[in-house]
């Protein structure tokens, strides 16, 4: 059953109030053991990714927030370098991969009567982030960076979020919100510090596991933060844990060059911090959340970290929207990698498209 604990020192994710750090030790909460009901299991009563309740590790009275998350479609295409299969998260509400998070910790602040949160984001995280709120009558303040896509932060507005835009690195908005929390008391809703969204994105591995009905040989993804790859690991593991048999999924994740810390990490190279800007906004992470938990569950010999240059984007970008996705520059990354790894990747191949076009 999902638990969620301290990295450090084990303690339970207390069951009132918000803290997105141990209030013990300062470290990090992750998500424990999710598990994976099967598809006989899943309650095909409920909507989208809710089927999955049971995998979520919520309260039996947290309220099941559903604007239309999950449920996403596995799309084939047929191309010079063979069969892929694109996962298309940029069909969720807000036009991310994000709104499964969102609507799990929404159900997290209304089962424990949170009404103000705080949030920073480099645009999706709070464009998801503000619609459930406002779905759900919680006051909500976002810090973006101000180079910030000017879409994403329509979105926000759109909805009547309270939005901050903070010069400098993206780094400068996540400190802005640290300030804030801290000296107004208000709880921090951060997409990156809290654990309930990795169940959520766990789901997009049940998903593609059913829609294939095997298990993916290769899964491609983008990293910044780290806990879409995280979920879809984690996913995996417990996909594999039901079926009585090793996780033989290979993953693939995906960085900009510019700024690339866990790319680094794995080939054993210093990392010397983010160089310039890149299009793939989202992903510009020098000190991933989930970096740490990523590595202890990526395997060598099987799985791959890569790195791809702006113009190896922006070429992606052309040839995934000829395939008829029009998706953000960050979501063509994983085509990208694709055409520039050297590895064998293991068929089926599934590609994870994160954002929609739309918001750049």
């Amino acid at each position: 059953m999902t638990i969620y604990r301290c990295s450090a020192c084990d303690l339970p994710y207390p069951p009132t109030g918000l803290p997105h750090v141990c209030p013990a030790c300062g470290a990090l909460f992750e998500a424990e053991d999710i598990n994976y009901p099967g598809p006989a299991g899943a309650e095909l009563t409920k909507h989208g990714m809710w089927a999955y309740r049971q995998s979520f590790g919520l309260a039996p009275d947290a309220p099941e927030v559903w604007l239309g998350e999950g449920s996403t479609a596995l799309v084939s295409r047929q191309t010079c370098c063979g069969t892929f299969w694109f996962k298309c998260e940029q069909f969720n509400p807000s036009g991310s991969f994000k709104d499964r998070g969102s609507s799990i910790l929404v159900s997290v602040l209304r089962q424990r009567g949170v009404t103000r949160v705080i949030e920073d984001s480099s645009g999706n995280a709070g464009a998801s982030l503000s619609l459930y709120c406002a779905a759900n009558q919680i006051e909500n303040r976002i810090y973006v960076p101000a180079s910030a896509s000017g879409v994403k932060r329509r979105q926000i507005e759109a909805v009547g979020s309270n939005i901050i835009a903070v010069p400098g690195p993206r780094e400068n908005a996540h400190q802005m919100a640290l300030k804030a929390v801290s000296s107004e008391a208000i709880p921090y809703a951060s997409h990156a510090l809290l654990p309930f969204g990795i169940s959520g994105y766990a789901t997009i591995f049940f998903e593609i596991l059913e829609q294939l009905g095997q298990a993916p040989g290769t899964i491609v993804a983008p990293v910044g933060h780290g806990s879409l790859f995280l979920g879809l690991l984690l996913g995996a593991e417990a996909a594999a844990r039901w079926e009585g048999r090793p996780m033989t999924t290979q993953f693939l994740g995906v960085q900009p060059e510019n700024c690339a810390p866990l790319v680094a990490h794995w080939l054993g190279k210093p990392f010397s911090g983010m160089q310039g800007t890149s299009v793939a906004e989202g992903t510009q992470i020098e000190q991933p959340v989930r970096g740490d938990e990523i590595m202890l569950h990526l395997k060598k010999g099987r799985d791959q970290m890569i790195s791809v240059t702006d113009p190896e984007i922006l070429r992606a970008r052309t040839e995934i929207t000829a395939m008829g996705f029009y998706v953000e520059p960050t979501s063509a990354m994983v085509w990208a990698a694709v055409k520039k790894t050297a590895i064998d990747l293991r068929p089926p191949v599934v590609l994870v498209l994160t954002g929609s076009g739309l918001k750049s």
